[in-house]
């Protein structure tokens, strides 16, 4: 018996031809190749349309640079342009229409601006004229309650209320005339009774705007004559003033400024001359302040900006810090940063370092850093920023010695500022001492150190905290007990730094 084979024979391949397929194939046969390619079309040629001369100038002249528009940028204006022409040509009107006399782009794009401005303030007049009439109607039926009620509540019929028996042959009480019915105030005026409270403050109120209620408006600097049309005002910009007056005293504004009653640039410079005189010789600083205030207004509403406005910030600032007016000083000294920003001629370098003192007295750290942030290398080896600096690090320190030192030897105005808070570092100085010199010190060296110019000033200052017990005379010299003298000066130094006046601070 022959043994099994344990595979299957099978025949070699003789040949590279493909093999017959036993079963039908499921895929699609493949699409036939494609044609050949035929020659290329022509491209359709790009048709050039002939604008007519009126066009083409109308185009010279909106990019002429004489017709440059400031505040309009090129962009803008080409597609502006792009636009116009683009709707003429749509609509058939390149002809028609008359473009020698058609606004050029930048116009309309400022006049579309300029409707786009006077359109919030038509309708907030709008608004408040009908507010107006709302009153009227109130103040004319006399139907005002001191409680706001909706429509639905006022016309939803009141249920007849039942009076009690034991309350209805009584008379009314307080109560009852504290509330307060429709129908209950014509009867209160009929009998001369005294009105509530707002009533009387409404018909203070009608008074007031008595002329609005009835449709007319107070006369106005700005109200057109019979020969000028009837607009609406509308901020343009900048005016220019036309008072010839020299002084003026400060009011607030509340309303549109009149230029009647501004006064140009030459009278300002003329004012600021007898601003100055006047200073000297009278010292009157009310006086002066107000004059001064009303200039820097009148600079502002024309939007003057130049050297002469540095000058008359400067020294508005200086005359504020020789009479300790801290809230003016740093009104004119927020509005002088501002100023040097746009590169004008003034002292920078020594409003800078009135600046850094400022902020050691309201003990501003904040601000302080973002001062010194922006000082360059060559604006810190200046004189006066370089003495404020180091007054700075010198309390930093706690280098009392140092401080005093630099306080005796204030280059410009700065001292004016360094006293403002020069008596509580003296606090603080004096206790130091007081810890660190037991039982006793001399009176002199006090004055030394603390930088007072007599021994009497000294002392003063210790009597004035409270300390006149802890003086003594010793061997012909005056003395003060530190060991005894130090837990006063102390409590008065935390005193002293628990609250700092920043009046006017921003």
């Amino acid at each position: 018996m022959q043994p099994s084979m344990a595979y299957t024979s099978v025949t070699a391949r003789r040949a590279f031809a493909k093999p017959v397929q036993m079963f039908p194939s499921t895929h699609p046969p493949p699409p036939p190749p494609p044609p050949p390619p035929t020659a290329a079309s022509p491209k359709p040629q790009k048709i050039v349309k002939d604008w007519p001369p009126s066009v083409r100038q109308y185009v010279q002249r909106s990019f002429a640079e004489s017709n440059t528009i400031p505040g309009v940028n090129r962009q803008k204006m080409e597609t502006k342009l792009k636009q116009i022409i683009s709707d003429a040509a749509e609509s058939e009107n390149l002809t028609s229409i008359d473009w020698d006399r058609l606004p050029l782009p930048q116009q309309m794009i400022v006049a579309e601006r300029n409707n786009l401005y006077a359109a919030p303030l038509a309708k907030t007049h709008e608004q408040f004229s009908n507010l107006q009439m709302q009153e009227k109607d109130v103040f004319d039926n006399g139907t005002f309650s001191r409680k706001r009620k909706s429509t639905e509540q006022a016309q939803r019929p009141q249920p007849e209320e039942k009076t009690p028996p034991w309350r209805s042959n009584k008379k009314s009480t307080a109560f009852e005339d504290r509330i307060s019915f429709p129908e209950k105030r014509p009867r209160l005026e009929a009998t001369g009774g005294t009105p509530s409270k707002s009533m009387a403050h409404l018909e203070n109120r009608k008074k007031r705007f008595g002329d609005y209620a009835t449709g007319f408006a107070p006369p106005s600097p700005f109200a057109p004559t019979a020969d000028e049309p009837s607009v609406k005002y509308v901020d343009s910009g900048p005016i220019v003033g036309r008072s010839e007056n020299l002084e003026k005293r400060y009011l607030r504004l509340t309303a549109a400024p009149n230029p009647d009653t501004v006064r140009p640039l030459p009278v300002l410079e003329k004012t600021l001359t007898l601003l100055k005189r006047k200073w000297k010789e009278e010292r009157n600083y009310s006086y002066v302040c107000d004059q001064f205030k009303s200039l820097r207004q009148d600079l502002t509403v024309q939007h003057i900006r130049t050297n002469f406005t540095v000058s008359v910030y400067e020294i508005h600032a200086r005359i504020a810090l020789e009479k300790g007016d801290l809230g003016e000083y740093n009104q004119c000294q927020t509005q002088l940063r501002a100023l040097y920003a746009l590169n004008l001629d003034g002292h920078a370098t020594e409003f800078k370092a009135y600046r850094i003192l400022y902020f050691i007295h309201t003990c501003n750290r904040t601000d302080m850093n973002d001062v010194l942030a922006d000082l360059t290398p060559a604006e810190k080896s200046e004189g006066p920023i370089k003495h404020a600096l180091e007054a700075r690090s010198a309390l930093a320190l706690g280098n009392y010695h140092r401080f005093f030192r630099l306080y005796l030897d204030t280059p410009n105005m700065g001292a004016y500022l360094m006293d403002m808070f020069a008596g509580r570092e003296r606090l603080a100085a004096l206790a130091n001492i007081c810890k660190a010199y037991k039982p006793e010190v001399k009176l002199r060296f006090v004055t030394e150190e603390l930088g007072f110019e007599t021994d009497e000033q000294a002392a003063r200052f210790v009597c004035d905290y409270g300390g006149s017990d802890f003086l003594a005379n010793k061997e012909g010299e005056v003395i003060l007990m530190t060991g005894k003298s130090a837990s006063l000066f102390e409590e008065a130094r935390k005193q002293a730094f628990g609250k700092v006046d920043i009046k006017g601070q921003i």
